[in-house]
């Protein structure tokens, strides 16, 4: 760690350790959560009970992430916290424990899941859980009992918005099943600026690679986009995909490559990888997030599926 990130740990350490809540309870449960994906799951689960914030937006990369001193401030005044874990939040993992020693409820909810986690590089499971949603949905569950314990007069109602929210997940997991098996068998691949979506193509049948690893402070080099783009025209692959929260110079090396071998590979989409879309939108849900993944990735690889997602919500 160079001296600029050990003086920044050291500030926002003494920001959590000495600064009192700076905001007004407003009578509710106050919850924060790292990624919007979470965000979302406990708005759905706690309805008028919670108050949630979600500290990384849209756009916005959990990887490399550091939280400012005003996040600080919202951890140190939360009832309960909700982190991911699994490594996704790196940049933040020393100001979580920092919150976690002062005795605050920290929970990260994708590390008690049952699933069979994915390998990942430098030595920890994939962490990008969320894209299948029969695993995501453990969430919700995990979510609904921490509310429980906190608020034990309202259990019926987090228990009953947890089925609801189940159900609507089960029926955006039947969609992506449909919906993928009819990509042509030559073009199930798909290729992403970052290892971000192998629990999407696992739970789909199709094939992921990724031009970056799990996180997106590793680097992609000059063999590994050599061989992506040989790979891209063999296989005649006819697109792929850039990330919102991740930089397209890399995907757009490949498709300059591919075009160099006269293979022409197109621009598939943009998708959404660790960061939601705009919040206020289809997309800035979970599961406006995931229908956009899927339709997107469908119709650019020659399948079939509905132009504005299975729910006729996508934006036009």
């Amino acid at each position: 760690m160079n001296r600029r990130n050990i003086l920044a740990l050291g500030i926002l350490s003494t920001v959590v350790t000495s600064c009192a809540p700076q905001e007004a309870s407003s009578g509710k449960l106050q919850v924060v959560a790292t990624t919007g994906m979470i965000a979302d799951v406990a708005r759905n689960i706690g309805g008028e009970h919670v108050e949630v914030y979600g500290i990384i937006g849209e756009g916005v990369d959990p990887h490399l992430y550091k939280p400012t001193a005003r996040d600080v401030k919202r951890l140190q005044s939360a009832d309960v916290i909700l982190y991911n874990g699994l490594k996704l939040e790196g940049k933040m993992g020393d100001v979580l424990s920092k919150i976690e020693d002062l005795g605050k409820p920290v929970s990260a909810v994708a590390e008690g899941l049952k699933f069979t986690a994915l390998a990942g590089d430098e030595g920890h499971d994939d962490p990008h859980v969320w894209m299948d949603p029969a695993i995501w949905v453990g969430v919700s569950t995990v979510i609904s009992d921490l509310f429980a314990k906190a608020l034990p007069e309202n259990v019926s109602d987090f228990t009953s918005a947890q089925s609801a929210y189940e159900a609507s997940l089960t029926e955006l997991h039947a969609y992506g099943k449909k919906a993928f098996y009819t990509i042509p068998q030559e073009s199930r691949v798909l290729v992403t600026a970052h290892d971000a979506f192998n629990y999407l193509g696992k739970a789909y049948d199709i094939e992921v690679r990724g031009i970056q690893g799990l996180s997106t402070e590793s680097e992609a080099g000059v063999r590994d986009i050599e061989d992506l783009v040989a790979y891209l025209v063999e296989r005649k692959i006819p697109a792929v995909f850039v990330e919102t929260s991740v930089s397209d110079k890399n995907v757009r090396a490949l498709i300059e490559g591919a075009g160099a071998k006269d293979h022409t590979v197109e621009i598939g989409g943009s998708l959404f990888s660790d960061a939601m879309g705009q919040e206020g939108s289809y997309e800035g849900t979970y599961i406006g997030m995931i229908d956009h993944n899927i339709t997107t990735i469908v119709r650019a690889l020659g399948g079939e599926a509905p132009e504005r997602g299975f729910q006729g919500k996508l934006s036009e």
